[in-house]
């Protein structure tokens, strides 16, 4: 049975098959970057730091009715894109459905491969992230 973010995933897939080039493909990254909600200010503090990426990574989750929101952004353009991309696939869901869905586009995207190594490890940082805040939220419920 698929869940939100299996499909997500599948249409973030498509989405980047329509651009030939790897050049195309960070330019739609760093627009989804660019259309980022406003973070606001008192967010950016050392606890909301993400750990592990080389630019600067302010990410916050709030549980609501049973669903994690996160908002996050970053002072690098691709890793804001990163960003947008994660919050599309995560943001709204369920800890449940983060926890049992593998993050595939990682692979199908072939981010490992395009990605700078210290980009790849600022996205690892970020994933955990997310899993760990689903995890805690499941074990608070």
């Amino acid at each position: 049975m698929s869940n939100e973010i299996q499909i997500a995933q599948q249409e973030l897939i498509e989405d980047f098959d329509m651009f030939e080039d790897w050049m195309d493909r960070y330019q739609y990254l760093i627009d989804m970057g660019r259309r980022l909600p406003e973070f606001p200010e008192s967010y950016r503090t050392d606890e909301n730091r993400i750990r592990g990426c080389q630019s600067q990574v302010w990410f916050v989750a709030k549980e609501q009715e049973g669903r994690l929101h996160f908002e996050a952004i970053s002072d690098a353009a691709i890793v804001s894109g990163l960003i947008a991309l994660l919050l599309r696939l995560y943001s709204g869901r369920t800890p449940k459905d983060i926890l049992d869905t593998p993050p595939d586009f990682v692979t199908a995207l072939q981010l490992e491969a395009h990605l700078s190594p210290t980009r790849s490890t600022g996205l690892s940082s970020m994933l955990i992230a997310i899993r760990r805040f689903a995890s805690e939220a499941m074990r608070a419920a």
